[in-house]
């Protein structure tokens, strides 16, 4: 294997480790979150939020991007000055940038909390987030050039630091509020989003400044800015456009459901709840095992855009037909397990019925929803940003919809209607853009028929061994559902041996790599 695509597999690796632990760290927080706070509380919070995403996307989400394919595309050519010319240029683009929206949002935290968000609670949650803006700004800007550099060690140490501090802070200032006598409101998690992004920056802000002395690179050094900032303009505004656009859509969509909720009956408490339910609990849980595919998009943007720059059309296809395969292996495997384990989860975790309610109902959602944030990643990288924002729009437009007609007369399974019919469409889109780019084919049969046979015979097999146990001894009930989890997922893995082992082992005596890209290239249909 190539060292080239050593590192992206390295990287994924390593992100997806990282990502799974903190979303470990995260899935703790959440329950903490859910019974110290309580559904209103996590409701109102969840409000909040959509508005800090927007000015983010608005100061970040592009530069962060288009510095991560421009910082590839350079060291590709052997060009290191230039990369540090245009990070240098990017980041403090970023940084002005976010600096003004965070004075912006800060001080207009009330009335659009009022007028906007209808939900004067806000108003103090706001202005916590945007505290944070310019911290989570820089510290994106420091991880695209990491992750153009395919050297994801240091983003995966930078999401663990973020996550760990986060917990930390909302548990110490959930022990100040009640040694004061003071009722835990939404503002510890807005207070633990701060004091994560502040660590995570500082912790990037460190390492980058030791990559500069690394090539002896200084600021003031800094050649062409205006050239550079043209440069990453041209890429960054179609995905800036993009992201605020997909931005305006979701926020539009989390202010209208609880008045939607409202239409159909429900009080203001009550609706609240239950949006911190669907959003704070169960979307957290299905997101779960996205780490995988988050962290395999993230490293496939660069890598496809080096293909693409390159003409290696071949190898982009290989990378769509093996993103395909192993989104659905996993796919199918969660909306398994959420399927028939889902009550059981929402009930024993956070207490509430309701959040396995959702995740049963949201389960044949899973391949698509891990499908499209991959294809996503790959149709970035192959730059067709115009279509991915019109994929959104459609997905997003359907879902808004259903919340407008569906929900004042359905009431929130009318917003999971619109969720699921929303992702379906966005990954059928994104399937017959890739096809007509790179005609790619993948092994139906291999790819959707072996893992949902794989996952109703590991089921059967947890089933067998759960029961002959439960016989035997007596198991919490926490501690016997963690138990067939495990031993639903080991069962599960025994029937891809080839795809884990290839993934993870190296055939040492001969020298020559037999990692999962080995066997694609030896392979017609790949992993």
């Amino acid at each position: 294997m190539s060292e080239f695509r050593e590192k992206i597999w390295k990287g994924t690796l390593i992100l997806t480790s990282a990502a799974l632990v903190s979303r470990v760290i995260g899935f703790f927080y959440k329950i903490f979150l859910s019974h110290s706070i309580g559904a209103e509380q996590i409701g109102i919070y969840q409000l909040a939020v959509p508005l800090y995403a927007l000015t983010f996307a608005l100061c970040v989400t592009g530069i962060q991007s288009a510095l991560s394919r421009l910082i590839s595309a350079c060291f590709a050519r052997e060009q290191p000055r230039r990369a540090l010319d245009t990070f240098a240029s990017g980041l403090l683009m970023a940084l002005l940038l976010s600096l003004g929206s965070a004075f912006l949002l800060y001080r207009a935290a009330a009335p659009l909390s009022s007028l906007l968000l209808k939900e004067p609670r806000c108003a103090a949650l706001l202005r916590l987030l945007a505290l944070s803006l310019p911290f989570s700004c820089l510290h994106a800007c420091i991880t695209a050039y990491y992750y153009g550099r395919k050297r994801a060690g240091i983003p995966a140490l930078g999401q663990l630091l973020e996550q760990g501090v986060r917990t930390a802070a909302s548990l110490l200032c959930y022990f100040y509020a009640l040694e004061k006598g003071l009722t835990p409101t939404a503002a510890l998690a807005a207070a633990g989003a701060l004091a994560g992004e502040l660590a995570a920056c500082l912790f990037s802000l460190l390492l980058i400044r030791l990559e500069f002395s690394r090539y002896q690179y200084a600021l003031r050094e800094l050649s062409k800015p205006f050239s550079r900032i043209r440069e990453i303009l041209a890429l960054s505004v179609p995905l800036t456009i993009n992201h605020v656009f997909v931005t305006v859509l979701h926020n539009a969509e989390a202010i209208l459901i609880p008045g939607m909720l409202l239409a159909s009956g429900l009080t203001r408490s009550s609706a609240l709840s239950l949006y911190g339910i669907l959003t704070g609990m169960t979307l957290p849980l299905l997101f779960f095992p996205s780490a995988v595919t988050h962290s395999l998009a993230v490293m496939l943007l660069p890598s496809v855009a080096e293909d693409q720059a390159r003409g290696n059309q071949t190898r982009i296809r290989r990378t769509v037909e093996s993103a395909f395969h192993y989104c659905m292996i996993l796919g199918i495997f969660a909306g398994g397990v959420f399927f028939f384990f889902g009550s059981q989860i929402g009930s024993v975790l956070f207490g509430v019925p309701e959040a396995g309610g959702f995740l049963k109902d949201l389960a044949p959602l899973c391949p698509f929803l891990y499908l499209n944030g991959t294809l996503s990643g790959i149709l970035n990288g192959l730059g067709k940003t115009r279509f991915h924002l019109a994929e959104n729009a459609v997905s997003l437009g359907l879902r808004i919809l259903f919340v407008l007609l569906a929900v004042p007369r359905l009431g929130i399974r009318g917003c999971l209607a619109g969720l699921v019919l929303g992702e379906v469409t966005s990954a059928l889109m994104n399937l017959c853009c890739l096809r007509r780019l790179t005609r790619f084919r993948p092994n139906l049969p291999r790819t959707l028929l072996k893992p949902a046979a794989a996952f109703f015979l590991s089921l059967g097999i947890c089933l067998f061994f759960s029961g002959w146990g439960r016989g035997l001894f007596a198991i919490p009930t926490l501690a016997a559902l963690l138990l067939k989890l495990i031993l639903l997922g080991l069962s599960y893995l025994l029937f891809f041996p080839e795809e884990w082992k290839k993934y993870l082992f190296r055939n040492s005596t001969s020298g020559k790599d037999c990692s999962i890209m080995k066997y694609q290239t030896t392979k017609r249909h790949y992993r």
